[in-house]
């Protein structure tokens, strides 16, 4: 069947983008903004994102005299000619042929060309634009897989992330261009992030690209995690769709328990573990002044890794005493004394704590174990922010010795791990008054140079910044509505300004744009189903024939609040 081509390029710019004029037979309805089309120079082919839709007539007496809503033949005689509807393109990518390229036998047709591997193309960034009347024409799969690739590619690991709006093709990423470099999940509350993260984190384990380690705030993607809809019902974590590979690290052992988790170990830490850094970012949590933390190095300089626990069993005359031998301020570090009571409300905070959990950690992410650190009811952001810090601030130190042992040696044994850290509500990390001061805006920087990455999930990207946006390699962006944060999103992308548009017109569901360095060209994408048919396809353990996810009763859900 001959391919109808649905308009003809009738002007615009390399820096604007494209004007097509639609032809008559093609429904303006039928063009959605985010959709991927081809246009078919001389001799490139150019893969577009539709970014505007617009209607247009021959002459402005059409619109001062419309046809009557009844007049079907009127409006069919001036459709084409004095009415039509234009579309605006913006040009991402384009191949030309060599004459070592597999060519259909119709050598003066791009149409029918069909890549061998990911391996024999090369698609470049868009220097120039098509000629005058250039056809535009719908991607067909061949176009996809030209672009996007495919899962089973031996070239390179590819992860099947969703699907085109108005198709039933894969649409992949490259996932070890991801892991290489930091990267982000946008959207706004109940766009799907968490959903998003666990097929991400999900590629990566079943691709062996990377080890994780995830902070999960809401204890959603170790074992189990609530599936919204009218029926109350759960799909599978990372532990069950992975057993073996996928460690829970717990902070609350009770709410752990009382939701039936298998197998999870205890994690504490203590005061001794406690850095200035780790008292910096949650500073503004506690309340904590510069002058406070001015003191605090003080009270580190004289007691070491005990200040805290020496700090909390001071009394005022002791608190005098220090300051007239240290020349500290009494008023500051007296309130720096009352802030920090409040972490022994933390329960996974101990005074002293004989066995090194962080240590053990290191260690099964240096055998290739992904590590969830589940918070439970200690997830307010106090016990959040200071938790991921201490552990990430450490695991990081590690990683920068290894690597520096490897660029010695430079024997591929001694070459560390590459490491996906996630980290939820992520502004709170990374905001522009903390970053440069924080573990986290410094591996955002690094990129990978210590083989330390991050996956940041976050609803208000705009509260991230500018430097740390500017180097997150890939985005993944679900609806948003708030104007600073889509202009964050766009911060150091060429041609970001085309884009916004698309971003806008999102459904609130299951949809993404996705940009950035794992993918050729910007796309929107219906993202892959988490479901029965995902668990057979991405885990190693045989999901066919078993009952779907778990719908739960009544009678369970209140016996698992009453803790049974």
């Amino acid at each position: 069947m001959t391919e109808q081509p649905l308009g003809t390029v009738t002007q615009g710019s390399l820096s604007e983008g494209l004007e097509i004029r639609l032809y008559p037979d093609v429904s303006v309805e039928d063009m959605r903004v985010g959709k991927f089309l081809v246009v078919r120079g001389v001799r490139s082919r150019f893969f577009c994102l539709l970014t505007d839709v617009s209607l247009g007539t021959a002459t402005p007496r059409i619109l001062a005299n419309p046809p009557h809503p009844d007049d079907d033949f009127m409006r069919d005689v001036l459709a084409g000619s004095g009415t039509y509807g234009t579309i605006e393109l913006a040009p991402m990518l384009m191949f030309t042929p060599t004459s070592a390229t597999p060519r259909s036998t119709d050598n003066t047709s791009l149409a029918s060309f069909e890549p061998q591997t990911n391996a024999d193309l090369e698609l470049l960034p868009v220097k120039t634009i098509p000629a005058h009347f250039s056809q535009v024409y719908d991607a067909c799969e061949e176009d996809f897989r030209m672009v996007f690739g495919w899962e089973d590619d031996p070239t390179r690991r590819n992860f099947a992330i969703g699907r085109p709006l108005d198709m039933d093709v894969p649409i992949c990423i490259n996932l070890d261009r991801f892991v290489e470099r930091s990267n982000g999940v946008f959207g706004k509350s109940g766009t799907g992030k968490s959903f998003l993260t666990r097929l991400l984190i999900s590629g990566i384990i079943r691709k062996n690209a990377a080890v994780n380690l995830m902070f999960d705030m809401h204890s959603e993607y170790g074992w189990e995690a609530m599936k919204e809809g009218k029926e109350v019902s759960t799909v599978k974590g990372l532990a069950q769709l992975f057993p073996g590979q996928v460690d829970i690290y717990t902070l609350d052992p009770e709410s752990t328990n009382r939701r039936g988790v298998r197998s999870a170990r205890e994690l504490f830490l203590s005061y001794d573990q406690i850095e200035i850094e780790d008292i910096r970012l949650i500073g503004l949590e506690l309340g904590i002044s510069e002058a406070s933390l001015d003191n605090a190095n003080i009270l580190y300089g004289e007691y070491g890794k005990n200040w805290i626990t020496q700090l909390l069993n001071m009394n005022n005359e002791d608190i005098k005493n220090f300051c007239l031998e240290k020349q500290g301020h009494a008023g500051s570090i007296m309130s720096l004394q009352r802030k920090l009571m409040r972490l022994e409300s933390l329960k996974y905070l101990k005074s002293a704590c004989p066995h090194n959990y962080i240590d053990e950690l290191i260690q099964a992410l240096d055998a290739g174990k992904n590590i969830v650190v589940e918070f439970g009811s200690q997830s307010n952001m106090l016990s959040y922010m200071l938790a991921t810090n201490m552990i990430t601030r450490r695991i990081h130190g590690n990683y920068v010795k290894k690597a520096e042992h490897f660029l010695q040696t430079k024997n591929p044994v001694d070459k560390p791990r590459q490491l996906v850290i996630t980290i939820e509500e992520a502004h709170r990390f990374l905001d522009s008054k903390i970053v440069h001061q924080t573990i986290f805006g410094t591996i955002a920087r690094e990129m990978r140079k210590y083989f330390v990455t991050l996956l940041i999930v976050d609803q208000r990207p705009s509260g991230i910044d500018n430097e740390v946006m500017s180097q997150v390699g890939t985005r993944i962006t679900c609806l948003l509505n708030d104007e600073k944060d889509i202009d964050a999103i766009f911060t150091g992308v060429s041609g970001g300004g085309s884009l916004r548009s698309v971003l806008a017109k999102l459904d609130s569901k299951q949809q993404a744009l996705v940009l950035g360095h794992a993918v050729p060209m910007p796309v929107v994408i219906r993202t892959r189903a988490y479901d029965q048919q995902f668990y057979s396809e991405i885990g190693v353990t045989d999901w066919q024939g078993l009952p779907d996810d778990a719908v739960l009763t009544a009678a369970s859900i209140a016996r698992a609040d009453l803790g049974f």
